[in-house]
């Protein structure tokens, strides 16, 4: 079973940053390709980013390209989800998942393994 644990959400106001952390319970992490979603009340959980287990390609949603970056330590078992500019939109709760294989996926249902969520609020 692999385990993904997130953390760094909160509260911050719009145009400010924070830096989401998900750690994988796998010493074979280089083999998952990874990715974040979140889940705004009342609406369906969408796609946010992704990355590939590999060489670490990415794809980003176009509401979030240009603002938030996907990188992974594969040392450390750890995604990150950098977040800039942040807007009240981006309000939601965002899940971090894992997806066997290498090759990135911008689709929910690909992945195999998912984490508890971190809320993230961005007052106005």
């Amino acid at each position: 079973q692999v385990q993904l644990i997130e953390s760094g959400g909160g509260l911050v106001q719009a145009g400010g940053s924070l830096r989401l952390s998900c750690a994988v319970s796998r010493r074979t992490f280089i083999n998952y390709a990874m990715g974040w979603f979140r889940q705004a009340p009342g609406k369906e959980r969408e796609f946010v980013a992704t990355i590939s287990g590999n060489l670490g390609t990415t794809s980003y949603a176009d509401s979030v390209k240009g603002r938030f970056t996907i990188s992974r330590d594969n040392a450390k078992n750890t995604v990150f989800l950098q977040m800039n500019s942040l807007k009240p939109e981006d309000t939601a709760v965002y899940y971090c998942a894992a997806r066997s294989g290498t090759s990135r996926s911008t689709r929910e249902y690909e992945y195999d393994y998912w984490g508890q969520g971190t809320q993230v609020t961005v007052s106005s």
